[in-house]
């Protein structure tokens, strides 16, 4: 079940501060989810649900967490690049 464009773009609430989200963010990641998600995915985004734990991958952030909003419609989205620091580039990067 995909997640509608109105569902998608609703102002969640967040319920946490901004350090708070991301120390749960980090320490779910850290002691939950890299182990599992790590391999195979790397370069990917991972969506976490910092309540619940429960997560989603996609080649995007708007596929991971369309997928975790599917059976978390409420969650509190943490999301993390698989294999590197950021999820998100700024400036211009030559690859080769």
């Amino acid at each position: 079940m995909a997640v509608s464009p109105e569902e998608r773009f609703h102002q969640r609430q967040p319920r946490y501060s901004k350090e708070e989200f991301a120390r749960r963010g980090d320490e779910i990641y850290e002691s939950q989810v890299r182990s599992q998600a790590e391999e195979g995915n790397y370069d990917k985004i991972v969506a976490i649900d910092i309540e619940t734990g429960a997560f989603e991958i996609g080649k995007n952030s708007i596929i991971s967490s369309d997928l975790l909003l599917t059976h978390h419609p409420d969650a509190q989205i943490w999301f993390v690049r698989i294999g590197h620091r950021a999820v998100h580039r700024i400036g211009y990067s030559e690859i080769g």
